[in-house]
């Protein structure tokens, strides 16, 4: 068998954002370190996405030494700075799916930035550590929170699976469609379906469910534009209940610190542990 190794980490501390490619990351319980603790809301104070709003693409993240810098890709000059400390003495109830949370909302000058860029009347706000967003209690095992991700606190995909989707593609569509937090090279397609408990370097974590893919996954990232594929195609081979499914989602069992290149190991479902 070929060896599995971490390959890449991906974190995107404002949700749906362009995400960053890092070499190493801190491992949390609400995801990796920045990974969606910022969220853009609407009036309402639903949160906005790609889904929705596909030009949100163009905006593309950088993590500094002074906060979060966010800079549109067809026009680099146009940037703004988030700054980890931004956040105002004002908070505010919003909406992600069905949860409902309390949020802090960020300096008002930089929703305008937003705002203007987007052409989209919204908000910054950001998930404070006394935030806690619980799984579902089906998924958890220690009554884990996440953060203003979809579901679930990290998103693992092998690189063989979209190897094989690619295989069967007019036009390969890369990682960057899926929006993963963790991509593993070796392995076979789709090997990741079999999983239970990964272990990473010294993290150890906890396969919940098999993640659901939306109309996010044919928004072109570096373009904005909209199409139909990789989802008619994922659909024809990949559809279980009504859903086409593509990566696992988990949560952290244990460890502080992932590497490009870490070891990975498994446990199947049947807990017959693999290297």
């Amino acid at each position: 068998m070929n060896r599995l190794q971490l390959q890449d980490i991906y974190t995107y501390p404002i949700k749906s954002l362009g995400g960053i490619r890092l070499d190493k990351a801190k491992v949390e319980e609400k995801g990796l370190q920045y990974d969606r603790r910022w969220m853009l809301v609407d009036r309402d104070g639903r949160f906005l996405t790609q889904r929705k709003h596909p030009e949100m693409a163009l905006l593309q993240t950088k993590i500094t030494d002074g906060g979060i810098s966010v800079f549109d890709k067809e026009n680099p000059s146009r940037q703004i700075l988030v700054p980890y400390d931004s956040g105002s003495a004002r908070y505010r109830m919003v909406t992600i799916w069905e949860d409902r949370v309390e949020a802090q909302i960020v300096n008002s000058g930089i929703s305008l930035w937003f705002s203007e860029v987007l052409k989209i009347e919204c908000e910054l706000v950001f998930m404070p550590p006394s935030t806690r967003r619980k799984l579902q209690p089906e998924y958890a095992v220690n009554g884990e929170s996440v953060s203003f991700a979809d579901g679930m606190p990290y998103l693992l995909i092998g690189q063989s699976s979209l190897d094989d989707l690619n295989s069967r593609l007019s036009n390969p569509v890369p990682m960057n469609r899926f929006r993963p937090n963790l991509v593993f090279s070796g392995g076979s397609p789709f090997q990741e379906d079999e999983w239970d408990i990964v272990t990473i370097g010294d993290a150890r974590f906890k396969i919940t469910k098999p993640c659901a893919r939306c109309v996010v996954t044919t928004v072109d990232q570096q373009t904005g534009e909209k199409g139909r594929e990789p989802l008619t195609t994922l659909s024809t081979y990949r559809n279980r209940d009504g859903k086409v499914m593509f990566g696992q989602n988990m949560l952290l069992l244990r460890g502080t610190d992932i590497s490009v290149g870490d070891t990975i190991s498994f446990e199947s479902r049947s807990r017959i542990k693999q290297e």
